[in-house]
């Protein structure tokens, strides 16, 4: 049923000014199109982002998104280039930012917001 259909990431932020700035300046999304009740991102495959100002966000303690990547080492290294800092977890195979498992590799980071988000690369 649902499954059938697309599935979008709503991106919360408590200052919609800052966190633009970090999505489109840091991150390089470009807007489709905004409207009062926020912003929408096109990304990959059909999928899309909408970032949108509410005093809840930075609230989950778990990750708001993930972008499914072919090669995590590369995008960690870019986007620390970009002064990006990535979180580090006391669980097993986690090193400097990057968790390594059988099924793959991960690596989260917090946005201008308090998000989590993911960086995931299949096995």
């Amino acid at each position: 049923m649902l499954q059938e259909h697309p599935l979008y990431a709503y991106i919360p932020a408590k200052d919609l000014a800052r966190a633009r700035k970090f999505y489109e300046g840091t991150l390089g999304f470009k807007p489709k199109r905004e409207n009062p009740g926020g912003i929408e991102y096109d990304c990959a495959s059909g999928t899309r982002a909408f970032l949108y100002p509410t005093p809840h966000a930075g609230t989950n303690q778990a990750s708001q998104a993930y972008w499914h990547v072919k090669d995590l080492e590369r995008e960690v290294a870019e986007l620390r280039s970009k002064g990006i800092v990535f979180e580090e977890y006391d669980m097993p195979g986690m090193k400097n930012g990057i968790v390594s498992h059988a099924g793959g590799k991960a690596a989260w980071f917090k946005d201008t917001e308090g998000n989590i988000l993911a960086l995931i690369q299949g096995a």
